[in-house]
């Protein structure tokens, strides 16, 4: 499978396969005058997007805090454990067990990587500033739509990010204050984007104007600026392009890549192992079997457990966790175990993998010999399997420097199911709840008649009940349903954490976590600080403050 190219070749090796310019300053440095063509663009605008995988800048950051698709940030809220042993890669830990600093290295590592794509958007949007004879106001909107991701998501982390402009870089102005949010900036960038991208495009990964729309509508919503949100958002599902996928697994395969849910995906490819063009920031990411590494990003019981349904097909969303789903936490492989017989949600078995349960196209997960950790440590029984690629799909495996895998699968940043969503929320804070009925009705309705996970003799691997909701009772019943909706389906791909933060909800749903949590892995509660009402954003990592020279001020709380 072919990927565009500007994902997959290092910016520099780019320039250095192209013809020589005249007055180049230096080897390997091309003056403004030299990039103020067509092609002096590409090769820029080719950086800004190789900036999304995250391998921009590593100036003492964690290398895998850069990863593109926030698992690490899920190890932060309730749906996972970081994985592995405890000792292993302490710096996230940490994290999980909210005992952080503004000094931890995947904190740095994340602001590097974020703010190196700003730049490389930056580097775009200033030479074709400095271009008068052409138009390039097409790619001047691709630069300006992925400053505003970058942005994005340099505000939803950090909260109080320093903006750089276009005239910033152009005068090396980096060292910019952080008064407060982002988001006018932001709301500039995706309204340009907006306005002035096409409707379609020739290559996947490029966005369009309904991507720019559906970004706007987003930032909209993480403001709760409901009407506003709405509007945009509806428009995106009653006039775009985009649909949900007869089979929700489809979004986790090679074969689902790019497709009609797709709104904006980063390109990744491993080229049968002999690359290393795959989501490197994830290579930890996979199961402790058949010679993968490292046994990192584990779902978590409390996660398992909301998956439950009650006999009329729907989530119990205020008793979840009063009975567990059975766990085989502390059982050998090789020791009996029967897997839980009560209804569950069908989409359980296409996120987390468990004892009993095929395994993308693997054979029978066989439990403990699969996972890595010791009976000491707080990571639990279960395995990802979104980020997994399925038997027959090698091609998406990459191998990278010291033998860990590197996926090839896309990451899909937003996906249809996340706009209808979003504008599920924004329409029950508008109170239009028969609308927030109907969107989050499509998505169970598509669990509901998709192909299920199935036993070695064609039958449903489990005890599967899902129905749609025949009414929202009230507002307050329809947030949480739409909430909870949310983590079903959106489950271990990176949102998590986020929500919790912008729902004003992280405190106690994470007190309740640890609390939960404990009931079946004794050694969480013990080793877990309690969660603070501002570690809902990060923290501006220690180094750049002090590189800022003070002109950076820390987060209140840290």
């Amino acid at each position: 499978m072919k990927k565009i190219i500007y994902y997959i070749l290092p910016f520099f090796a780019l320039i250095a396969c192209t013809e020589d310019f005249t007055n180049t300053p230096a080897v390997g440095a091309l003056s403004d005058q030299a990039l103020q063509n067509e092609q002096g663009v590409d090769l820029l605008l080719t950086g800004a997007y190789s900036a999304l995988d995250g391998i921009v800048n590593n100036n003492g950051g964690n290398g895998f805090a850069v990863s593109p698709d926030n698992w690490w940030f899920d190890v932060l809220s309730d749906d996972a454990h970081k994985g592995s042993t405890d000792g292993d890669q302490q710096e996230l830990f940490l994290m999980e067990t909210y005992a952080f600093t503004p000094s931890n290295p995947y904190i740095l590592g994340k602001w590097e990587a974020l703010y190196g794509g700003v730049n490389r958007a930056n580097a775009v949007i200033s030479v074709i500033e400095g271009i008068e004879d052409r138009d390039f106001t097409e790619k001047l909107a691709e630069a300006r739509f992925l400053r505003g991701y970058f942005n994005f998501e340099l505000q939803k982390i950090y909260g109080n990010p320093a903006f750089i402009s276009a005239e910033n870089y152009a005068n090396t102005e980096f060292n910019q204050p952080n008064p407060g949010p982002i988001w006018t900036e932001i709301e500039a960038d995706q309204q340009f984007a907006v306005e002035n991208l096409p409707e379609t495009q020739p290559e996947p990964g490029r966005p369009t104007s309904w991507t720019a729309k559906a970004f706007l509508g987003k930032t909209y919503l993480f403001q709760k600026k409901w009407a506003e949100a709405f509007a945009i958002l509806q428009d995106v599902i009653n006039n775009g392009p985009y649909g949900l996928n007869e089979e929700f697994v489809a979004n986790f395969t090679a074969g689902g890549e790019n497709s009609q849910e797709s709104v904006f995906a980063i390109q990744f490819a491993a080229d049968d192992g002999l690359s290393f063009n795959g989501n490197v920031g994830s290579t930890l990411n996979f199961p402790n079997a058949l010679g993968w590494c490292c046994g990192f990003y584990v779902p978590t019981q409390d996660l398992v457990d909301a998956f439950q349904t009650g006999p009329d097909g729907l989530p119990l969303l205020d008793n979840y966790s009063n009975n567990h789903v059975e766990s085989d936490y502390g059982i050998a492989s090789d020791e009996p175990f029967t897997p839980e017989t009560g209804p569950l949600d069908p989409r359980l078995d296409y996120t987390v993998g468990r004892r009993g349960i095929e395994y993308n196209g693997y054979g029978i997960n066989p439990g403990s010999e699969w996972v890595r950790n010791t009976p000491a440590d707080i990571s639990g029984s279960y395995l990802p399997k979104k980020n997994v690629y399925h038997a027959g799909e090698e091609v998406n495996m990459g191998t990278a420097d010291w033998g860990q895998q590197s996926p090839g699968i896309n990451y899909n940043v937003m996906r249809f199911s996340d706009v209808l969503l979003m504008a599920a929320e924004a329409a029950v804070e508008l109170e239009d709840l028969d609308t927030a009925l109907g969107y989050v009705n499509m998505i169970r309705n598509r669990a509901k008649n998709m192909t299920y996970v199935q036993a070695e003799d064609g039958s449903p691997a489990a005890n599967y009940i899902i129905e749609p909701y025949d009414s929202f009772s009230s507002p307050e019943m329809a947030l949480k349903a739409v909430r909870f909706e949310k983590r079903l389906e959106l489950a271990m791909e990176g949102h998590r954490y986020f929500d919790l933060g912008r729902w004003d909800i992280a405190v106690p749903v994470l007190t309740d976590y640890v609390n939960n949590e404990t009931e079946t892995i004794p050694n969480f509660g013990p080793k877990t600080s309690p969660f603070q009402q501002y570690m809902t954003i990060m923290p501006i990592p220690t180094t750049a403050i002090d590189l800022s020279g003070g002109i950076l001020t820390q987060n209140p709380g840290y």
